[in-house]
């Protein structure tokens, strides 16, 4: 469900998740991550390193890289998976064009991990270890600053009772618009 365990940790602390879900979600990563590596290694049997992120410059320039897109990341998965007023159906469009683009900014620098479990698994893999410890703090730090950053600048945790025409879903639009048409059509016909 999420792409990075710390998301879900963040909600968690946010009290937005069970307890018990997240250790769950943590550990299905982990072992995916690990399962996965091993696997391409098996098939790919010479080549070394596969999938492995380590800090192309130094390893405060990574860490800081790290923390910059998981907080950007975050921020946005708060924005679009808790507000009320978000649109839902962009949610995954938001989080996903996040993803994309902090992967190409961080890219050079860091290589644009986002996740202990992406980087963990090919590291075992290949037993490259150099800065891992960045990607492990780094989205720690990152998340949970995102996600409390978007509540304390978020107007309330209440849900939106008038909804504006503005901040209508698109199916709500499409839902209003048939409407519009079947009252129209109808007093057509009685006329």
């Amino acid at each position: 469900m999420y792409y990075n365990n710390f998301i879900g940790a963040a909600f968690f602390t946010n009290f937005l998740q069970t307890t018990k879900i997240v250790p769950v979600y943590a550990a299905s990563q982990l072992t995916g991550a690990i399962s996965a590596a091993y696997t391409l290694r098996l098939l790919l049997h010479p080549i070394k390193n596969l999938g492995t992120t380590t800090p192309m410059g130094t390893e405060i320039q990574a860490l800081v890289m790290e923390i910059v897109v998981t907080f950007s990341m975050m921020f946005i998965a708060s924005a679009v998976a808790t507000d009320t007023k978000a649109i839902g159906e962009l949610a995954g469009l938001a989080v996903g064009s996040a993803v994309c683009i902090t992967s190409i900014l961080a890219g050079p620098v860091s290589g644009g991990s986002m996740n202990p479990a992406r980087t963990l698994g090919p590291a075992l893999a290949s037993a490259t270890y150099k800065g891992i410890w960045v990607y492990v703090v780094g989205p720690v730090i990152g998340t949970l600053l995102g996600a409390y950053t978007y509540n304390l600048i978020r107007e309330s945790n209440k849900p939106v009772h008038a909804i504006s025409q503005q901040s209508l879903s698109f199916k709500l639009c499409r839902i209003r618009s048939n409407d519009v048409e079947f009252v129209n059509n109808n007093t057509l016909q009685t006329v």
